[in-house]
């Protein structure tokens, strides 16, 4: 499926096990796409009234972390359903930078320790900096996590993969969506319940996904 006419839906939405937050121009028709794929129930938002809020949040099923820019009024409609904490440095990008499931989170290196502490708090989660992709520092679009895998990256380096792994305590692959973007984060949603990913992923790349991150 495409979110506002764009493959890139991990740009666009964020989801955990409950809820799919969206842009609040999002279609009916992907509300109920979303809704019935994820088993979620859709949240318009926006973020300082921008619609690419999946860039701007990264959620599980503990908390979210959203960009410092957010508005008083924005991110009092986002707690109404799930605990939120701002980004409180010049990186906001949440949903680029950081890359996490339930357990583990693995985040831009220029983080301070105060914001990893705030992440850890936020979502519940052990956090480690690092990188994939062979240096790059949006991890959260680098690569997709679920409680049963990870998904990587392909230019990913041996050790960055090793270090994933350890972290997290679960499989590594690499691989693509979109027609071979490597920014596999860009085009995936996905919880405990299911998972939809860009109109122009292919086949053999969906087959990816799900052994990866363990929706067969």
């Amino acid at each position: 499926m495409n979110i506002l006419g764009s493959p890139v839906l991990g740009v666009f939405a964020s989801c955990n096990d409950e809820f799919v937050f969206i842009p609040v121009d999002a279609s009916l028709d992907t509300v109920n796409d979303l809704e019935e794929s994820l088993g979620v129930v859709a949240c318009r938002t926006s973020v300082s009234g921008s619609s690419v809020v999946g860039s701007l949040m990264c959620s599980n099923n503990n908390g979210m972390v959203v960009a410092g820019f957010i508005l008083d009024k924005e991110i009092r409609a986002i707690r109404k359903h799930i605990k939120a904490a701002r980004l409180t440095e010049g990186l906001n990008a949440a949903g680029n930078l950081i890359l996490a499931n339930d357990t583990s989170a693995l985040v831009n290196p220029d983080f301070s320790s105060k914001t990893i502490k705030m992440i850890e708090k936020t979502l519940g989660v052990e956090v480690k900096r690092g990188t994939l992709g062979g240096g790059l520092k949006t991890v959260g679009m680098a690569g997709k996590a679920s409680n049963k895998g990870i998904l990587v990256h392909p230019k990913s380096s041996p050790a960055e993969i090793a270090f994933v792994e350890d972290l997290f305590k679960l499989p590594v692959n690499i691989g693509t969506v979109n027609f071979g973007s490597p920014l596999v984060g860009s085009g995936i949603l996905g919880n405990s319940k299911g998972y939809v990913v860009g109109m122009d992923t292919t086949g053999p790349e969906i087959g990816r996904i799900v052994d990866a991150l363990g929706y067969l």
